[in-house]
């Protein structure tokens, strides 16, 4: 199971007792793991599809709890590359449910898809990392900490993308849109706002996880550092005493040590006596 599975998993099992919380985060999860198809005049399906069963089994329990309705669950095979199972949640006729969670407007009996974050699911203080949450469960994904910093959530649209980028700046995670193919991209970069982000989310053990990872890693980055560092010291160092020794054995061969100034003369066989040291060590 990847990082970022195991993470969804757990945050699979977070409950929520207000109703509040649990539409921002319903509808943070269809908006970025939902799709929408037209059936018939004004009749709208939605389709939520999933590779993670946790998620799956989230989503069913929410509509179960927001609206009190059982939906309908299709698992396939996955094909390609992925051959794990992937788990669809079908709905008929949603358009109710998906105005109720300002996924789509109603305009003189048109539907339209609302590309802003709905401002009235995250009113109360509980709520905007409620819907953070659930956006993640959607489509959002972390590196493995031993591979690299690295958290984003992928989007269709790209003033949504703008308008949760400016959600998650509310707890200054730096935030930042590229895009990718057909996509929107949300990503953070910097490992400490990651870990803020995981914290918002509510992800605490994988928080720990990444923090101690990202410590040892660090570590061994230093150590590396140093010991690199030391050996091209001693390397140059070396190096340098093995050309005087060379040039004061030629000087001896020509010229003879003993002729040269007493400074010198001292230095030239303190440097033939003691190869190795560096030059501050033989001027001490």
């Amino acid at each position: 199971m990847s990082f970022s599975s195991k993470i969804k998993t757990d945050l699979s099992k977070i409950t929520h007792d207000s109703k509040c919380c649990l539409r921002a985060q319903l509808s943070s999860m269809i908006r970025t793991s939902g799709s929408i198809s037209l059936h018939g005049f004004s009749e709208t399906d939605l389709n939520i599809r999933t590779e993670n069963a946790a998620v799956a089994r989230l989503v069913f329990t929410l509509f179960k709890k927001v609206y009190n309705m059982h939906t309908e669950l299709i698992i396939k095979k996955g094909s390609g590359v992925k051959k794990g199972n992937i788990y669809e949640i079908f709905i008929e006729n949603a358009q109710d449910i998906l105005v109720d969670l300002g996924i789509i407007l109603i305009n003189d009996g048109f539907f339209e898809i609302n590309n802003k974050v709905p401002t009235e699911l995250i009113d109360s203080d509980c709520c905007p990392r409620a819907y953070i949450r659930g956006a993640f469960l959607g489509s959002g994904s972390v590196s493995d900490p031993e591979k690299g910093y690295h958290l984003e959530f992928s989007v269709h649209s790209y003033g949504y993308a703008l308008e949760f980028r400016d959600l998650l700046d509310r707890y200054d995670l730096k935030a930042k849109v590229i895009q990718r193919k057909s996509n929107f991209i949300v990503y953070i970069k910097e490992s400490e706002k990651i870990i803020d982000a995981l914290n918002v989310i509510g992800a605490h053990k994988a928080l720990l996880d990444f923090e101690n990872t990202r410590i040892i890693k660090d570590m061994r980055n230093n150590v590396n550092r140093l010991v690199n560092c030391e050996t091209a010291n001693l390397s140059k160092t070396v190096n340098a005493a093995y050309r005087q020794v060379e040039n004061i054995k030629l000087l001896d061969e020509y010229v003879g040590l003993d002729n040269l100034p007493d400074g010198l003369s001292e230095l030239a066989y303190l440097r033939l006596e003691n190869e190795d040291m560096s030059l501050k060590e033989l001027g001490e």
